[in-house]
């Protein structure tokens, strides 16, 4: 068969970045789920929910005052009506009907009253030295939150599949939700590979790196609320590769390696994973991140990225946090991006190329050096904006842009 020659399929062996995320939602959704626990609130934040969560209460229980004033009878109030206050009403407290032809103090929060309609805020209200107030015209309903307008008892807050934030949880507070059923948080190893790296406090010799994909994606896991675990740096020696992965298979739901996934001699993640289980995926259709592979060692998944920093990064956002996100039984879409103009010329090669960008007024401005080893241009950055394979984009030109924000919303 001859191989295509067209300027849609991606270079041979190489898979499209779309058909690898459709396959890997696959892998994700047809595994078990965790086992769900329950959690008090607090400490619940970034937990996928495993059922839907009801209001216990309605809020507001009652109609309450959306601000410091009083509370009239809207058509007792004509402008410039003089009217005696006849209660003090504080949040927390009952009042008691208001009483015909006169008006009511109230704060923030509190109850309206029986036969009251309408609040009017203090700051429009002028106080006699007899101690009754001169008041405007008001319509009924002004400054009122009402009963049930922001949940009633029975009704769904969160459903299960959501990713429970801190706004989240306010909600269900208020609605007294004081626990919830989870997914137990994934658990992610991740695995440096190499000789030639260092930790930062440690002298370097010659040849010698500081790791610094580890500090990356350790704190992007933590971040996104799973629970990540540094398991060291291996050497570049196949049999203790393969039984360094065997030993942290059963603990971990899934197990992330930086480097030693392509074809050199000194790479052995990739047939260390041929060797234990399964290997699925290898090589995308993109740059930075070509030598990526998916698979499974000893029946644990396992993620293998590239060992140069920024295509370590850009594999994570990319590939990574999705699976992550499916597998873990969140209900997640892809995120879309947005269209911004270039100020800046660009030529693609055969692959997809993810650029580290910065959204400016003046539109997207590109990291002058875009090396997949340049760990500055993904701090510089704020997103990636991509150009399809052997297209040329010129200033003023809309790319796709995705800031990174988005990528770990």
């Amino acid at each position: 068969m001859t191989a295509c020659a067209c300027d849609v399929c991606p270079p041979q062996g190489l898979s499209p970045i779309a058909d690898v995320l459709d396959q890997l939602r696959h892998e994700a959704e047809k595994l078990p789920r965790t086992e769900v626990i329950t959690l008090p609130l607090l400490a619940a934040c970034g937990s996928v929910l495993a059922c839907h969560v009801l209001a216990q209460v309605t809020v507001p229980p009652a109609d309450n005052s959306a601000m410091d004033g009083y509370a009239v009878n809207s058509a007792q109030c004509v402008d410039g009506a003089l009217l005696p206050v006849s209660q003090r009403i504080a949040a927390g407290q009952a009042g008691t009907p208001l009483a015909s032809g006169s008006c009511a103090r109230i704060f923030t929060g509190a109850p309206i009253p029986l036969g009251a309609d309408a609040v009017i805020a203090q700051e429009q209200v002028e106080l006699l030295a007899d101690g009754r107030v001169r008041l405007p015209a008001v319509q009924p309903g002004s400054h009122i939150r009402r009963a049930g307008e922001d949940a009633q008892v029975g009704h769904v807050l969160k459903r299960a599949g959501e990713r429970l934030r801190p706004a989240d949880l306010g909600l269900l507070a208020s609605c007294g939700v004081a626990e919830v059923l989870v997914y137990r948080r994934l658990r992610v190893a991740v695995i440096s590979t190499g000789d030639e790296l260092r930790e930062p406090w440690q002298p370097l010799s010659a040849g010698q790196l500081y790791n610094s994909n580890k500090y990356v994606l350790l704190s992007q896991l933590d971040e996104l609320g799973f629970d990540a675990f540094d398991a060291g740096t291996l050497d570049d020696d196949y049999q203790r590769t393969c039984e360094r992965l065997e030993e942290l298979a059963g603990q971990f739901d899934l197990l992330i390696t930086t480097g030693g996934v392509s074809v050199g001699e000194e790479d052995h993640v990739k047939a260390a994973v041929d060797h234990l289980g399964q290997l699925l995926l290898w090589k995308l259709a993109i740059k930075p991140g070509k030598p990526l592979a998916f698979g499974y060692a000893c029946g644990t998944p396992i993620m293998a990225l590239p060992g140069n920093p920024v295509a370590a990064a850009v594999t994570f956002l990319l590939v990574v946090v999705p699976w992550l996100r499916w597998r873990q039984g969140e209900h997640y879409q892809l995120p879309t991006p947005q269209w911004l103009p270039a100020s800046f010329s660009w030529r693609a090669g055969p692959r997809r190329e993810y650029l580290r960008v910065r959204s400016e007024q003046a539109g997207l401005a590109r990291y002058a050096n875009q090396g997949s080893g340049v760990l500055s241009s993904m701090s510089w950055a704020d997103g990636l904006a991509y150009v399809e394979p052997d297209s040329q984009i010129q200033a003023g030109d809309a790319l796709p842009y995705f800031s990174f924000a988005q990528l770990l919303a």
